[in-house]
């Protein structure tokens, strides 16, 4: 797979605020509406915003990896004409995400679960009854909801067996129509984040409990950004990796105002992509 290095960006990084959890002690809750209508969500804690410094990754010499950092930016053509036609995007768009994470993590099974689209603009929310940007530093999954997450959607049977072995929760997230020049996406280098500025937030549904990571601000965080990500990319990343040997396992991200953007920027609107990434039980020595 092709990574997105195409892109002469002349700015190196921006300073900005992003909302960061303050740990009071208590768990916080996120409600989120029923489906229907527009997605709405609602939070219980306390945040602030804390200047950070977030980097241009087109500019990295060094490139990155889902394995080090936790997330890729990709070259990835789709034939989806219209990604608020759900038929269109559950029957085209799906088996290009599957075959994209098979390949970027060599995965034997990959399983979509769940996608969601998202527009900056309020009319177009309400006309397409998506949801907003999010703001709040967070990660999808946690150590208790990302194996929960396996047994909601499998059999019990193959669920307890998959669970035996390394399994990985990957996001793909891109535009769906312009270039994203306002409220564009960060996301935190996996090797900048502590266990203890992951704080266990519930999610409430209409129909279930799960449970996300907000994150407490720590000024180790390394943040960066693909600046002007157009539609022929997607940014992979990872929420949440069972194995526990020194690889990525969560990227903290967050959408975020950025002063560069020019002031007829086009509002955002992108699709996030949530699957279950099953490996094939790895080989002891001696074995065949």
């Amino acid at each position: 797979m092709e990574t997105a290095a195409g892109h002469d960006e002349a700015i190196g990084s921006v300073t900005v605020s992003l909302n960061y959890l303050v740990d009071t002690g208590e768990k916080p809750v996120t409600y989120s509406n029923a489906p229907g209508g527009p997605r709405i969500t609602t939070h219980t804690g306390k945040y602030e915003k804390r200047s950070v410094t977030i980097y241009n990754g087109r500019l990295s010499r060094y490139g990155f990896s889902l394995e080090r950092e936790g997330f890729v930016l990709v070259k990835h053509e789709t034939k989806v004409a219209n990604f608020y036609d759900e038929e269109e995007v559950r029957s085209v768009y799906y088996p290009e995400i599957e075959r994209l994470v098979k390949e970027m993590t060599g995965a034997a099974k990959v399983l979509i679960f769940d996608h969601t689209l998202r527009a900056a603009d309020d009319a177009t929310r309400e006309q397409k009854q998506v949801g907003a940007p999010v703001r709040n530093v967070h990660n999808d999954y946690t150590e208790w909801s990302g194996p929960q997450r396996v047994r909601d959607l499998l059999p019990a049977d193959e669920a307890a067996e998959r669970l035996q072995h390394r399994f990985a929760v990957v996001q793909v997230w891109r535009p769906i129509n312009k270039p994203v020049q306002s409220s564009p996406l960060a996301i935190a280098d996996a090797r900048s984040l502590s266990n203890e500025d992951l704080i266990a937030t519930e999610r409430r549904y209409p129909d279930r409990v799960g449970e996300i990571y907000h994150i407490t601000f720590n000024p180790d965080h390394r943040w960066v950004y693909f600046p002007n990500m157009e539609r022929n990319e997607a940014l992979v990343f990872k929420t949440y990796d069972c194995g526990k040997d020194g690889r990525a396992r969560w990227t903290a991200h967050a959408a975020f105002d950025d002063p560069m953007s020019p002031p007829d920027a086009p509002a955002r609107e992108s699709i996030e992509v949530r699957t279950l990434a099953f490996f094939a039980p790895e080989k002891t020595a001696g074995s065949s």
